[in-house]
């Protein structure tokens, strides 16, 4: 089934299968299965999920997270978004002190962490050498995107990093609109039609380790959403 055929399911877990099943980027895919392969030193007892990393989450739910794509000995090594680097850190301790996960710990599928009222996704379910995509790999994803965002029904999206801002709204007031969309800077809101669009700077490393993104500033993102999401 392509993946313009999973909206059609109207499912969370109808959705997550088709996303797993994908094989639309062969570059993505070869890396995907060489990292779990190769493995990371510090890893190397690991079983490597070396695959596809589906949406995490329940829908609807009225918070919408949008990053860029799993990390190559993070999600590609846990087979779940944000689990098991870094940047997961970051932002399931923001999500816990705002309320939207039952835990800050992010290490594994057996964890125990559950979002709460929330959903994870990315523009890209692959990991990509050196966390860059082609135009052509964001495309192929586009249509998982598109049928996140309407299977959420979320009141609030979080963008983390520009890439996943601009893809947002390519996916909400169309491609047409392209040059018209608002610019990218932490902390922007814009209402869009069903939903309100907060902007942040991603936590990655690269934003992290130089304070470009501290704690206080995610935490602030979050909590803007929470304010929004029980208005």
């Amino acid at each position: 089934m392509s993946p313009s055929k999973a909206i059609n399911k109207q499912s969370f877990d109808g959705l997550n299968r088709e996303i797993l099943k994908c094989t639309k980027c062969p570059r993505l895919i070869k890396h995907c299965k060489q990292v779990a392969k190769e493995k990371r030193k510090s890893f190397a007892s690991w079983e490597y999920w070396g695959k596809p990393v589906p949406n995490f989450g329940s829908y609807p739910s009225k918070l919408l997270i949008v990053g860029l794509a799993p990390a190559a000995h993070g999600a590609n090594r846990t087979g779940r978004i944000f689990t098991g680097d870094n940047s997961g850190l970051w932002l399931y301790r923001a999500m816990y002190r705002a309320g939207f996960a039952n835990q800050e710990r992010s290490e594994s599928l057996n964890d125990g962490l559950q979002p709460i009222d929330a959903s994870i996704t990315c523009v890209a379910h692959c990991a990509p050498p050196e966390n860059k995509l082609t135009p052509s790999e964001a495309l192929n994803c586009s249509e998982f995107l598109k049928s996140t965002i309407q299977l959420s029904k979320a009141k609030v999206i979080i963008a983390l990093g520009k890439i996943a801002w601009d893809s947002v709204l390519k996916e909400v007031i169309g491609a047409d609109q392209a040059t018209k969309k608002p610019k990218f800077s932490h902390g922007q809101i814009v209402k869009l039609k069903n939903c309100v669009l907060i902007a942040s700077y991603h936590p990655s490393q690269q934003n992290t380790f130089t304070k470009r993104l501290t704690e206080n500033m995610l935490d602030d993102v979050f909590l803007k959403a929470k304010t929004i999401s029980i208005e």
